[in-house]
Formats: C-alpha cells, sequence, structure tokens
C-alpha cells in the first residue's frame, strides 16, 4: 500500500436528514483500514443461506492478462488512481476496507428516518404506510422494530450468499489485483491478497443497492448513488479495473432477485393486518373474560404488526413458532404471582434510581432510531473491525445475529397476540412510565428477546467478550422494567426465549463449513 487512507465511519459523511429525530442517532467511532486477518481462499465451499450452490449464477472468465484488453484496463486504473481528488480521496476513505459494514450502517440510518409513526387524521383514524404510494403520507416503510430486523437480515444474509459465490469464482479464475501485474499502479489501500475478478465490493455494492432499494423505495435514487460511489472508489484507490467491478455487479444483482423472491413470500406484507384482523383479534380476546391489552393512545391507534408473527422464520419452521418457542402463560391479572411483580413495576414507577432511568433511556430505542435490532448491530460492529474480519466473514457474523433476532421477533410477536397480555399501565393507571408505552401487548417484552438472541449469537463469534454481551442483553431486558412498560416476567421470560432462538442460529452457523 502506498498512500494510507484513514477510513471514517459514516458519522457526517451520509447525506441523510433525518429531520424527524427526537433523539441522537448512536455514534459511529472511526477505524484505520486493515489487513483482513484472513483471506477464507476456501469460502467457495461454504454453505450459503438461500442460494442453492455457489456456482448457481454462472460469472464468465476475465480477458487473460496479457491480452490488449486488460492491458487497457490497467492504463485506466493507473491514470484514475494516480491523483485522486479530495472528494475522490474521502470516498476511498469512506468504502476502504469493509464495504459491508457500511452498508449496515446505511440501513441503519435508512431505518431511522422511517421509524415514525403516522398522526392521527381528523376523524380519529390512522392511515397506514402503502408500498403502492410510497411517496404519500405517510411514507412507506413505516422502520418499526419487525421491519428493520427484516431489512438488517435480508442485507446481511444475501451478502453473505453473494460473497460466498464471489469467493467461488475468484478462486476458480484467479485473476489478481491490477498492481499484481502493473507495479506502476498507484493503490491507496491495503492489498488483501484475494483475487479481484469479480469484486467483493461491487458486489456487495450492487446486492445492497437492489435490496435496500426494495425495502425504501423513496431512497433508490440516493441509494443508487452511493453504491456508485462504492464501486468507483476501487478504481480511485487502483484496488480494480472496470471488468472486476462489472463482473461483481452483475453477480451480486443476480442474487438478490433470490432473496427478493423470499421476501416476496414471507408474510410480512400481512403483518400489520387491517380493520378486519384488529376487530377480530379484539373480540376473540374479549370474550375470554380476562383483562387483555387496549391501546392508551388517544385516539386509540391500532395495534402493531398483529400478523407478524407469521412471517416465515429463517432458522426453523414456520410450525415451530407456535409447538417450540410458545411460551408458559404469564402469571394471571390477579394473582398474588402477578401482583407482586405489578408493585414491582409501581415501585419503580415512584422511585427508580438514577442510575435505573438512566438505563432505560439508554435502551429507549424509540422512534427515529435504529430500532432494538439495529442498535445491536452497532453494539457488533467494533468487534468485527477490531477482529480485522473481511467482508465475507463480517457478513457471516451479522446474518446469524440478524436471522436470530427476526426469528426472536416472529416468536416474540407471537407470544404477544396469542396472550394479549395488559401492560402494566392498563392495569394499574398510578404506575407513570419513565418511556413511552408500546402500542402492542406486554408479554413478552421485545427488546428482552433481541436482546438475548443476539447476545447469544455474538457470544458465539466472540467468545472472550461473552459475558459483557450477556450483561447488555441483561440490563437492555431491564431497562424496559426500569421504564415502567413491562413486568419483571415479561423481561425474564423473554430473556429465555431469546437465548434458545440464538442458538438455533448458532448451530446453522457451526455446520456451514466456515469454521
Amino acid at each position: 500500500m502506498k498512500t494510507p487512507i484513514k477510513l471514517l465511519f459514516l458519522a457526517g459523511l451520509l447525506a441523510l436528514a433525518v429531520s424527524s429525530c427526537k433523539k441522537e442517532p448512536l455514534p459511529s467511532p472511526e477505524y484505520d483500514a486493515y489487513t483482513w486477518s484472513s483471506t477464507d481462499m476456501n469460502a467457495g465451499t461454504w454453505k450459503p443461506i438461500l442460494l442453492a450452490s455457489p456456482d448457481q449464477f454462472p460469472v464468465a472468465a476475465p480477458a487473460d492478462p496479457t491480452s490488449a484488453e486488460f492491458l487497457g484496463e490497467l492504463e485506466a486504473v493507473k491514470t484514475m488512481s494516480a491523483n485522486p481528488t479530495g472528494s475522490q480521496q474521502d470516498a476511498i476513505a469512506r468504502w476502504s476496507t469493509n464495504g459491508f459494514i457500511r452498508w449496515n450502517e446505511i440501513a441503519r440510518e435508512l431505518v431511522a428516518k422511517y421509524f415514525i409513526f403516522p398522526r392521527a387524521n381528523a376523524d380519529g383514524n390512522y392511515t397506514l404506510p402503502s408500498p403502492a404510494k410510497p411517496d404519500v403520507y405517510p411514507f412507506f416503510p413505516m422502520a418499526t422494530p419487525p421491519y428493520a430486523v427484516r431489512a438488517y437480515s435480508y442485507l446481511s444474509a444475501g451478502t453473505f450468499d453473494a460473497l460466498i459465490a464471489a469467493w467461488h469464482y475468484k478462486g476458480l479464475y484467479q485473476r489478481q489485483a491490477p498492481s499484481t501485474y502493473d507495479a506502476s499502479i498507484t493503490t491507496h489501500l491495503p492489498n488483501q491478497a484475494v483475487p479481484a475478478y469479480p469484486s467483493e465490493d461491487a458486489v456487495i455494492a450492487a446486492f445492497s443497492a437492489t435490496i435496500l432499494g426494495a425495502m425504501f423505495p423513496n431512497e433508490k435514487a440516493y441509494i443508487n448513488e452511493l453504491a456508485e460511489e462504492h464501486k468507483n472508489s476501487r478504481l480511485w484507490a487502483g484496488m480494480n479495473v472496470a471488468s472486476d467491478l462489472t463482473a461483481g455487479d452483475a453477480l451480486g444483482r443476480e442474487i438478490a432477485t433470490i432473496f427478493l423472491a423470499r421476501a416476496k413470500t414471507d408474510k410480512m406484507g400481512a403483518a400489520l393486518g387491517n380493520a378486519a384482523d384488529w376487530d377480530s383479534i379484539t373480540v376473540a380476546q374479549t370474550a375470554k373474560g380476562q383483562p387483555i391489552w387496549e391501546s392508551l393512545e388517544i385516539p386509540a391507534r391500532a395495534m402493531l404488526a398483529p400478523n407478524y408473527g407469521h412471517v416465515v422464520p429463517w432458522t426453523f419452521s414456520p410450525a415451530e413458532v407456535t409447538t417450540t418457542f410458545r411460551l408458559q402463560a404469564p402469571p394471571a391479572v390477579g394473582t398474588p404471582a402477578f401482583q407482586e411483580q405489578l408493585d414491582e413495576v409501581l415501585h419503580f414507577s415512584k422511585g427508580a434510581s438514577t442510575k435505573e432511568q438512566q438505563i432505560a433511556f439508554r435502551w429507549d430505542d424509540g422512534t427515529s432510531t435504529y430500532t432494538p435490532p439495529g442498535h445491536w448491530n452497532w453494539i457488533a460492529e467494533p468487534y468485527v473491525q477490531q477482529a480485522h474480519l473481511n467482508p465475507l466473514r463480517s457478513a457471516r457474523v451479522f446474518t446469524y445475529l440478524n436471522m436470530a433476532m427476526m426469528d426472536a421477533g416472529i416468536c416474540t410477536w407471537d407470544n404477544k397476540y396469542f396472550y394479549f397480555f395488559p401492560r402494566p399501565t392498563n392495569i394499574n393507571p398510578d404506575i407513570k412510565t419513565i418511556l413511552p408505552v408500546p402500542n402492542f401487548p406486554s408479554y413478552p417484552s421485545g427488546h428482552s428477546t433481541f436482546s438475548a438472541a443476539a447476545a447469544t449469537v455474538l457470544g458465539h463469534f466472540f467468545p472472550e467478550r461473552n459475558a459483557f454481551f450477556e450483561g447488555e442483553a441483561r440490563e437492555a431486558a431491564l431497562s424496559r422494567l426500569y421504564g415502567c412498560i413491562h413486568y419483571r416476567f415479561d423481561c425474564e421470560d423473554g430473556i429465555t426465549l431469546g437465548n434458545a432462538i440464538g442458538l438455533r442460529s448458532v448451530q446453522i452457523a457451526q455446520a456451514d463449513g466456515a469454521e
């Protein structure tokens, strides 16, 4: 590497204006560009998530390194990398070592921008965002935790598959970086000692732009601009020739079709439900003759995502959502066991310590934030960077992390709407909450299940930090009790559920060939 350039993180560089934020996004640190800790040239044999095989989509052989065509490409990249402009140097730094991490950050910022609930109409009703008219208020998507974790999981799992395929063709064709063939080419990043064709950065950019463009349709133009900058940065850095990028771009877009096809059939489109769904659920729950959850918003807002429990999971069959991961019923309202825990919520309502209040606020993760799953993506990021993981191994960590959290969310929502359990504030109006009360049933706590699933997966990948991740998950769970919006049993049972689901994801990781 002839010109080392510092890797700047996303803060201050993305042009996403989140004008409606109620709190500042979590800060992203800065990192230096690094040499990967492993090249994983056997990764073309790893087991993908959805691809039938790494060679499912053919990539043509590149031009011979001695051909006039390739020599012309070398001359072109030599010119482009010789003296990059200031803005080009910024782009090189922005996308330098780990393009996957950059796209994960972009996804989190998009989630924060769209995690907004619609205001009430004049008649007291609420209009839901429409994917058919995404640019009409209320804008689509409404990036609540269920939507957000789905976006994170598709982005991660699809990138993982796309990079397995890229590594397969790198190993097959063995065409090296431009400076291998012409030492006079100026390079601005570490040479990672892996074949350059197809370009992993182009694969990542093309796949990410396709998936995120589909999930955040109002941002397509912006996302595509980022993808073009990502790919061009490799030319300016002297790391790839144009045909490396062309091959990677085509491969990334082809693999995106597999994941978009799954997204169209995963039942997420029906997750928010409709008036008939909301009425039938309320009628059925009322007929049980027990206290039930009710919206405390004025005017009352429709329950959030009552059908999310029917969405197709990643790490186990849909049947197991109810046969394996349906929890035992919480203590019935009015019993001594319930009253004891309700009284505990009232205690925190009246006398939470400063530290307990700070914990509640730290894990708020409400509107205009990355959401609880995004918070855990943020937590994972520095450990991936500090381990100097290559983009493929980085995507692998985030794949199993986000698949576990999405599945944890599915099972949490199934339990929430099966039990329809009232929030503490539904039972005792004297409870004054520290945090906003979510507009869906109480049992179990979503923060707790998301966090326990995440901690289980991250503890597998970074075992020396397992105690830290477990502690963070426990704190995230207790934050909901300190915030007076959950009972302790919501939190404890959520942790149990999340741990079990996280283990399913770990078991798949252990069998994918990478370990």
